[in-house]
C-alpha cells in the first residue's frame, strides 16, 4: 500500500479524534475515557448484558474490561451476578445511577453533534453524512444496503448532470466532447425554458447524487425521456428502473398521449431498462456523432 495513502488516513484519524474530543482526559467533559463511554453506551442498550458478548462485540480484552467492569460497580453504575439459567454466565447491567450517567453522555454527545451540524449549510451536512455513509460502508464488517431517494432539482444539479453525463460516458463509451455539449444544451433548454409539462429528478444515496432523468414536452401530446444516468457505484439497486417509472408516471399525470427517447444501441443497460417499461423500438439507423459508430435508436411507448 502506498506510504501516503497511510499517511492520509492516519491524519484523518487524528483530525477526527480532536474533533470529537477523543484524546481529551474525559470524553465530553465527562469523567469517563472513551472506552468507558463505549462500555456504558453498550450497556444502556439492553437490560442485561453478558459479559462475554460485551468483550466481543467491542473487541475488549478480558482483563481490561474486567477491570473496568469492577470500577463502575465500585462506583455503583452497574452490578454483576450470574445467569439464572447458566451459572457459568457472567451477566451486567446498569444501575440507576448507571443509567443517569448514560442520559448524561448521551444529551452531551447529541448536543455536540447538534452544535457542529448547525455550523454547516444544508449542502455541506448532506455532503458530510453522505461521505460518512461511504467509509461505514467501505470499512464496516457487512455493507450497508444502498437505499436512495429521488429528489427534484437543487442549485448545482444543473452543472453535476452535464460533468457525469460528459466523464461518464466518455469513460464507458468511448463518447467524445460533442456528446457533452449536446448535453448541456438539453440542460440549459431545460433550465431557461421548463414549464407545467416538463420536470426532472436527482437520485441519491447517503445525500450524494448518484442518478439523473428528465421529462420534457416534445409537442402537445408528445413527452420526451432525456438524460438518464445512474453512477455505476448505484447500479443493481434498483435505481435506473425507478427513475424511468418516475419519468413515465410523471408523463401520464401531465395529460401526454405517447413518452418518446433516443439513445444509442451501446448503451445495452438503458435499453434493458426501457424494455422493462413498456417502450418499443420504432426505429434504428448507423451514427457516429459521437466518435465511435454506434447505431442511433428511437423508443416509443403509448400512456
Amino acid at each position: 500500500m502506498p506510504s501516503d495513502r497511510v499517511a492520509a488516513v492516519r491524519a484523518f484519524n487524528r483530525f477526527y479524534t480532536s474533533v470529537i474530543g477523543v484524546l481529551n482526559e474525559g470524553l465530553l467533559q465527562t469523567p469517563y475515557s472513551l472506552t468507558e463511554a463505549r462500555v456504558i453506551f453498550e450497556l444502556a442498550r439492553r437490560d442485561a448484558c453478558e459479559v462475554a458478548d460485551l468483550r466481543r462485540s467491542l473487541d475488549l480484552d478480558a482483563g481490561y474490561l474486567s477491570r473496568m467492569l469492577s470500577r463502575f460497580e465500585t462506583d455503583g453504575l452497574i452490578v454483576r451476578g450470574r445467569a439464572e439459567d447458566d451459572a457459568r454466565r457472567q451477566m451486567a447491567r446498569l444501575t440507576e445511577r448507571g443509567r443517569e450517567a448514560f442520559q448524561d453522555l448521551d444529551a452531551r454527545s447529541a448536543a455536540q453533534i447538534d452544535q457542529k451540524l448547525s455550523g454547516l449549510t444544508e449542502e455541506d451536512q448532506r455532503r458530510l453524512l453522505g461521505a460518512m455513509g461511504v467509509i461505514e460502508g467501505l470499512l464496516g464488517e457487512r455493507p450497508r444496503p444502498a437505499s436512495y431517494v429521488l429528489r427534484p432539482l437543487g442549485p448545482g444539479d444543473l452543472g453535476w448532470v452535464i460533468q457525469r453525463h460528459g466523464a461518464l460516458y466518455a469513460a464507458e463509451y468511448g463518447f467524445n466532447t460533442s456528446f457533452e455539449v449536446l448535453v448541456a444544451r438539453i440542460v440549459a433548454e431545460y433550465g431557461e425554458h421548463h414549464g407545467p409539462g416538463d420536470n426532472a429528478w436527482i437520485a441519491e444515496i447517503d445525500g450524494e447524487p448518484v442518478g439523473t432523468i428528465f421529462c420534457v414536452r416534445e409537442s402537445e401530446r408528445v413527452a420526451r425521456l432525456r438524460l438518464l444516468l445512474v453512477e455505476p457505484s448505484a447500479r443493481g439497486h434498483g435505481v435506473g428502473g425507478r427513475l424511468v417509472e418516475e419519468c413515465v408516471r410523471f408523463a401520464r399525470r401531465s395529460g401526454y398521449d405517447e413518452i418518446v427517447l433516443w439513445t444509442q444501441d451501446t448503451l445495452t443497460d438503458a435499453r434493458r431498462l426501457y424494455e422493462r417499461a413498456g417502450f418499443e423500438l420504432a426505429a434504428e439507423e448507423p451514427y457516429d456523432g459521437f466518435g465511435p459508430e454506434t447505431k442511433e435508436q428511437t423508443w416509443r411507448m403509448k400512456l
